[in-house]
């Protein structure tokens, strides 16, 4: 090229160009990099901790949400399990009906409407929290825990009293009363939290937002 047909630095300034003896910022495959490097750090590492925090908030507010339906959970519970009757002589007190099963009657209650609570509860947290990460589900185990333990505690709390020989008294000699609500199945407080889990993994499998497949980009390259 002549001197005359070489392009000049304001040509080059108003396309985009460096001028001639100043570096261009390169990026991936040789193009100019955008973004400063100040910045494309910057975004890498803000962006994990705001979803972590994110998704950490969403799991407290979850795991308190649950917690607090266990107050429906203890009152359907001491609503719908079957009574144990008992009857004193005077010295002791006896079941009225030895050969009953109203006392498994009231663990397998508990049991079949903690994991009624936990469909609810996987359902409706998978409804509201789509993109929830493991965080969320943790959340929802947890809560299903507590919850448990207030509704066996509230059931026992408002259910008949707990010091039996005072209770015989008060009724008299050969007058059945009702006996304690009790829990003897220790395990079933993990009903709501093992259906919760389960369900909600099993929606999530199914309906949840899949994650897009990263794109192939190709360079080509002209002969000059």
């Amino acid at each position: 090229m002549t001197p005359h047909e070489q392009p000049s630095p304001h040509d080059d300034a108003e396309h985009g160009q460096p001028a001639p003896g100043e570096p261009a910022a390169q990026g991936p495959q040789g193009h100019p990099d955008p973004y400063p490097a100040e910045e494309s750090e910057h975004a890498e590492h803000s962006e994990p901790g705001e979803e972590l925090r994110a998704e950490l908030v969403q799991a407290s507010v979850v795991a308190i949400a649950v917690a607090v339906a266990g107050v429906l959970l203890g009152l359907l519970w001491l609503w719908l399990a079957p009574r144990v009757s008992l009857i004193s002589d005077g010295k002791a007190v006896y079941l009225k009906d030895s050969e009953g099963e109203n006392a498994i009657g009231a663990d397998g209650v508990f049991v079949l409407a903690a994991l009624a609570f936990g469909l609810v509860s996987a359902g409706l947290t998978f409804l509201f929290c789509r993109r929830g990460g493991v965080a969320l589900v943790v959340g929802l185990a947890i809560g299903g825990v507590l919850g448990s333990v207030i509704a066996w505690r509230l059931g026992v709390w408002l259910g008949p009293s707990t010091d039996v020989v005072t209770h015989a008294r008060q009724v008299g000699k050969g007058v059945a009363f009702d006996a304690p609500l009790k829990l003897n199945a220790k395990g079933a407080l993990l009903a709501w939290s093992v259906a919760a889990m389960v369900v909600h993994l099993a929606l999530t499998g199914l309906f949840g937002p899949r994650d897009e497949e990263p794109e192939t980009y190709y360079q080509t390259t002209t002969a000059a």
